[in-house]
């Protein structure tokens, strides 16, 4: 899956980053609390969050995390549109809430990453 698909696939838009569209998304991870994405497997994968703030690109630059999906139809400020462009992560803005986006994703064929292990 490309992260192409992935906005068609929940019908969302780019903000910045549609210059990456053709990136191939291998897993995806759908979180508010950066701490548990931390804990997820790093894989060329797409975040799907409500949480709004310039952490979100942060974790998502540490964990080669290609695409950000802000559901809820949140939308990222300048400085994190910058932040995101800079570190060539594609950020999505999505209407649906992160229950159906993941749910969306997952009819389509992407999947978590395996379980989780503590």
């Amino acid at each position: 899956m490309t992260i192409n698909d992935v906005k068609e696939a929940i019908g969302a838009r780019f903000i910045c980053g549609e210059e990456w569209k053709d990136k191939e998304v291998h897993t995806a991870c759908g979180s508010d609390m950066m701490s548990d994405v931390l804990a997820f497997v790093k894989d060329q994968s797409v975040l799907l969050t409500g949480l709004c703030n310039p952490q979100v690109i942060r974790t998502a630059e540490m964990m080669d995390i290609v695409c950000i999906v802000f559901v809820r139809g949140k939308v990222p400020d300048e400085n994190m549109i910058e932040m995101a462009k800079e570190r060539e992560i594609a950020l999505l803005i999505s209407g649906h809430r992160m229950f159906s986006a993941c749910g969306l994703l997952y009819e389509k064929g992407l999947r978590g990453g395996g379980p989780y292990r503590e």
